[in-house]
């Protein structure tokens, strides 16, 4: 077991408890990440000092939750991009602290999500000639980036 800079304990060889049931459209149930683009979840992945390889399974986790929840993201927060692929909604401070608990993930793992779902908002930003204005938006929000299914 390694403990990182901030104290947190962190086991690389660690397995997650729960995976999701989501399986992608190749029939493969490997973890794949979900909406969020794999830039995006390099980026996260080196900026939260958490393995890449876990990452796509911990989005997947963070993706069956969102899933679950997705008319009431639709009813209570902002969207501020769709898409065939994804609906974006900004969320407040601290949501994915308190979703990350939710899901049993570590500070590191609840950082390497809440990373890869603004990573993806900043390349959606850059591609649509917003990326000022949303991240202006990252500063006082957070963000969710949910399959459009």
């Amino acid at each position: 077991m390694t403990v990182g800079a901030d104290g947190d304990p962190y086991d690389s060889h660690r397995t997650p408890e729960r995976l999701s049931d989501r399986l992608d459209p190749d029939g493969d149930d490997s973890p794949r990440g979900g909406a969020i683009d794999g830039t995006a979840i390099m980026i996260a992945a080196a900026k939260a000092s958490v393995p890449a390889a876990l990452v796509p399974t911990l989005l997947d986790r963070a993706q069956a939750y969102l899933d679950d929840h997705a008319g009431e993201y639709a009813r209570t927060f902002e969207c501020v991009y769709e898409d065939d692929d994804v609906a974006v909604y900004f969320v407040p401070l601290g949501h994915w602290d308190t979703k990350g608990a939710e899901l049993g993930f570590s500070h590191r793992e609840v950082d390497a999500v809440r990373r890869a779902h603004a990573e993806h908002l900043r390349r959606i930003g850059t591609d649509s000639d917003r990326r000022s204005e949303f991240e202006t938006a990252l500063e006082i929000r957070e963000v969710a980036v949910i399959d459009a299914v």
